[in-house]
């Protein structure tokens, strides 16, 4: 059985005391659907925040001095947003398992479905694994990583594949509803903007 979740790549937060995360070990991902536990939850949009925690381009305002605001100011004015993270695409027949590579982002799965569509012969998702799908026909062939003498591969049928993305984007859309009610709770002061900045950062449609 072949399995594609969209993933975000948990940052270092050592010392994280805005809101409650859960105990994720650094460096490793997190599949987002609508079924997270709330600190779960909490680890995503640190996980959102933290990847986009830079210095502000020109004419974008500095940060607030309060470290919550600081913290948020760079994911709610950033534009384009970054999304550490990718598809993770798992064999569970042999036991293969892709991941997204060093500096892949989630905002940019639309290239699977380039790949699937015959815009590009072939994709690459990141570095160190350098993670890739080619197009042979009627199937897609994942290699795990295609800078390696060889590698592991994952063969899938181009409709299966098409069904698997698709669940993605509704994984995405569950997640989002939810952090919505977590958002709520934990950040209400500021989840007008955060909610639009998050669908904007996994390229999702604009909340209504």
């Amino acid at each position: 059985m072949i399995t594609v979740r969209p993933v975000l790549e948990i940052p270092s937060h050592l010392g994280f005391d805005l809101w409650p995360v859960s105990g994720a070990e650094p460096y490793t991902f997190l599949a987002l659907d609508g079924h997270l536990a709330p600190d779960e939850v909490g680890t995503a949009v640190m996980a959102l925040a933290a990847c986009n925690d830079v210095d502000p381009t020109d004419g974008l305002p500095p940060p607030p001095d309060d470290p919550l605001g600081g913290f948020l100011h760079g994911l709610l004015t950033m534009d384009p947003l970054f999304a550490a993270g990718g598809l993770q695409v798992v064999d569970s027949d042999t036991g293969t398992r892709l991941v997204p590579g060093c500096c892949s982002g989630l905002e940019d799965r639309g290239d699977w479905w380039e790949v699937l569509d015959g815009g590009v012969s072939a994709a690459w998702f990141g570095h160190d694994p350098s993670p890739a799908a080619e197009l042979h026909g009627s199937f897609v062939r994942l290699t795990v990583d295609s800078a390696a003498d060889s590698s592991q591969r994952i063969d899938v049928s181009s409709a299966e594949l098409r069904h698997l993305l698709a669940g993605v984007e509704k994984d995405l859309v569950d997640f989002l509803g939810l952090a919505a009610g977590w958002g709520a709770e934990h950040l209400p002061d500021h989840w007008e903007r955060l909610g639009d900045a998050l669908a904007q950062a996994l390229a999702m449609p604009p909340r209504n």
